[in-house]
């Protein structure tokens, strides 16, 4: 599973750093949906929209269902465990990374440190 920073920085990557096949949860296309929202200038508002389009129509996301919200608790009490905080900014990654738990799948990212305290339950891949 590829997680936002990744479809952000997408282009940038080197295709051979990544799975053959690949996957995103929705909430990486509703982080997608904010960004145009978030940019104050219009050229990047634009990068934003076709970053957006182009996800959407390139992928089936995987949805936060009842198995990746039963995933987050265990996600949440490894976070909590190791003293970092679950919650704020972080609290989407967190649940990207319960998807990715729940689909038996790993998780390829651009913020390691992020998501250190959950290794043991996912495998994460920083690319």
């Amino acid at each position: 599973m590829l997680d936002t920073s990744v479809i952000i920085d997408l282009d940038e990557l080197d295709p051979l750093q990544l799975p053959i096949s690949v996957a995103v949860s929705a909430l990486t296309i509703a982080e997608l949906a904010a960004g145009p929202h978030a940019a104050d200038d219009p050229d990047e508002r634009g990068r934003r929209q076709d970053r957006l389009q182009r996800a959407e129509a390139t992928f089936d996301p995987l949805p936060f269902d009842a198995n990746a919200a039963r995933a987050y608790g265990r996600i949440f009490a490894s976070v909590f465990a190791a003293g970092r905080k679950a919650r704020g900014a972080r609290a989407i990654d967190l649940l990207i990374a319960a998807t990715a738990l729940a689909a038996e799948l790993p998780l390829y990212t651009r913020n390691g440190d992020d998501l250190r305290a959950i290794n043991d339950l996912v495998d994460v891949v920083i690319v």
